[in-house]
């Protein structure tokens, strides 16, 4: 079959672009004239060039597609809702436009687990309400995007299947694990509430797999799925798993999760009275992150998809930390 990928330039997206290839999937891409593509042509991908809000570039790309994988996203911590919003649902308003009585099979949409309240979690599943306001501006434009997605298949029969992973790492990952390299380094890693709380990890491998399993499975269609490792993994554990790799100092210090949201909320506050263009240093995106229990059921994808993560997390930590030895540390 032809996938369709987008954002196939980025982290997730690039990982399932050599899966497809090494399943002998024909590939292609929509990718902006400005990204750096040699790895695609490598693959032998097909692209299309220009912006994911051009409705006659997708239609092009979507008119010779068998599979779409929406991978491409506006992601980070901070900055207006309209800026998420412009890419994460009306881009993806344009491609579902696209799909309208299309002879697709699957059109897989990559939402996010930051989708679910900020609080505790426990074994939540599918079930659960999304709220119906965050307080950033991704989980916002997430929630959106996923009800403008199941409002398509719904009414207009476009073939989505809404996946939900949650922190996704391994190697090529130039966003979130070179921060936490870098706070280690400064020393300003801290574990609010503790440490020992579970951290929603996934790793690109196993989502990649997840995305495989969506598109041949029939019953998928219209479903919505959460997908982690399924293994308990603590903030502490993951953390110091790259401090011992690469010789860096652990943290030590452990606010109380009240103290660290009543500083948060200050930091945050006195940001945008300023007018802040970047993220706090405290901020309730990385408080969710590193604060409370993130523990999701994945029952669901293994009960009716068949997943199964086939990587355990020694296994994927060992294959990501030596990427970023010889890749990123090293420069």
């Amino acid at each position: 079959m032809r996938y369709l990928i987008t954002g196939a330039t980025g982290f997730v997206g690039g990982h399932l672009a050599e899966a497809c290839v090494r399943k002998e999937q024909t590939l292609s891409a929509i990718v902006r004239s400005s990204s750096d593509v040699r790895e695609l042509e490598k693959l032998g991908a097909i692209l299309y060039r220009g912006e994911l809000s051009d409705p006659n570039v997708v239609r092009q790309a979507v008119a010779e597609a068998d599979v779409v994988v929406h991978c491409a996203a506006k992601v980070g911590d901070w900055g207006p809702i309209s800026e998420y919003r412009q890419v994460n649902v009306e881009c993806l308003r344009v491609l579902l436009d696209a799909c309208k009585g299309m002879a697709l099979s699957r059109l897989i949409l990559l939402s996010s687990l930051g989708v679910y309240q900020v609080r505790h979690h426990h074994g939540t599943n599918e079930t659960e309400p999304l709220p119906t306001t965050h307080r950033d501006g991704y989980s916002q434009s997430k929630v959106e995007a996923e009800h403008l997605a199941l409002d398509y298949y719904k009414d207009l029969g476009v073939p989505v299947v809404i996946l939900r992973p949650g922190f996704v790492y391994g190697p090529r990952d130039r966003t979130v694990l070179p921060r936490i390299i870098g706070n280690l380094r400064q020393g300003a890693m801290r574990y609010p509430g503790g440490g020992e709380s579970t951290l929603n990890t996934i790793y690109v491998e196993n989502l990649v797999d997840a995305i495989f399993l969506a598109v041949e499975n029939e019953k998928a269609v219209g479903e919505v799925f959460n997908l982690t490792d399924g293994e308990h993994v603590t903030k502490r554990q993951f953390i110091e798993a790259i401090a011992h790799a690469l010789d860096l100092p652990y943290p030590t210090r452990k606010p109380p999760l009240w103290l660290a949201w009543t500083v948060t909320w200050i930091a945050e506050k006195l940001a945008r009275m300023r007018g802040a263009k970047e993220a706090p240093m405290f901020n309730f995106t990385r408080l969710k992150f590193m604060g409370y229990n993130l523990d999701f059921s994945i029952q669901k994808a293994m009960d009716e998809l068949g997943y199964r993560p086939r990587v355990k997390f020694e296994d994927a930590m060992s294959e990501t930390l030596a990427w970023y030895k010889s890749n990123y540390v090293s420069k």
